[in-house]
């Protein structure tokens, strides 16, 4: 299969797009930042190069000025909290969690409250208070208490659920965790794009597109750079920052 016939799909949906009037939005996340990397160079320069906002998930205890010091030159990029230390406190026979029911409710908070506050003193206004937890999961009787600590949007991946804080969740993870560890099929990628894109036609979510800079093989770059250039050469696309989204679930409908 050739490169032009994988992206061919999404051509022709966003084709129908722009033909109707409507317009896809997506929103990129990447976790696991720390510090300045060249992985994270080349996602800061290629997403800015086509002007798409990227919301970093920093991880607090690891982190310093340096990071700061880097983004400084890349206004397109947000901060948000990678729950605290990116530690798995769970059982060995369960699944990785730092933010499960294993400790204490009031030291889970504790370090949430300390790490949204290190974040907004290292980032200042390029902070936001969403919480992205690591492994993408956190107990449900935390995510009650998430407002009381500062946080107003929660961050995981897949389906939106109700919850007292804004939702806004990732559904598209470029990566294969369970087979190569790399990038997935290309094509495969695509026509998951395609199918979130139908599903939100009339009003649904965003493509929420998920990334992890520090672990991208060749593919993983050539993909994203391939999307990039796809999207960015049609009228009905709109890479959205995550402060709009925040903004957006906070007076209802979209801009």
């Amino acid at each position: 299969m050739t490169t032009d016939s994988i992206w061919q799909p999404l051509r022709e949906e966003l084709t129908r797009w722009e033909g109707t009037g409507h317009t896809a939005e997506f929103w990129l996340r990447d976790d696991d930042a720390v510090e300045p990397t060249p992985a994270l160079d080349w996602l800061l320069d290629v997403s800015g190069d086509f002007a798409v906002p990227v919301t970093l998930a920093v991880i607090p205890a690891a982190t310093d000025g340096r990071l700061a010091d880097r983004l400084s030159h890349s206004e397109h990029a947000a901060v948000a909290v990678h729950g605290w230390a990116h530690q798995n406190h769970g059982p060995k026979d369960q699944k990785k969690q730092e933010l499960g029911a294993h400790r204490p409710l009031g030291a889970v908070l504790d370090e949430l409250a300390g790490g949204l506050s290190r974040i907004i003193r290292l980032h200042g206004e390029r902070a936001v208070p969403m919480l992205v937890p690591p492994w993408n999961r956190i107990d449900a009787g935390l995510i009650d208490n998430l407002g009381s600590i500062g946080f107003t949007a929660l961050s995981v991946y897949g389906p939106p659920k109700p919850a007292p804080i804004r939702v806004i969740n990732s559904n598209v993870d470029i990566m294969d965790w369970h087979g190569t560890r790399g990038c997935r099929d290309h094509a495969q990628l695509v026509q998951e794009i395609v199918a979130r894109l139908q599903q939100g036609y009339d009003g649904g979510e965003p493509v929420g597109l998920l990334t992890h800079h520090l672990v991208h093989d060749e593919a993983a770059w050539v993909f994203l750079e391939q999307l990039f250039e796809v999207t960015g050469r049609s009228r009905a696309c709109r890479w959205l920052p995550v402060s709009m989204l925040i903004e957006r679930r906070t007076t209802g409908g979209k801009e």
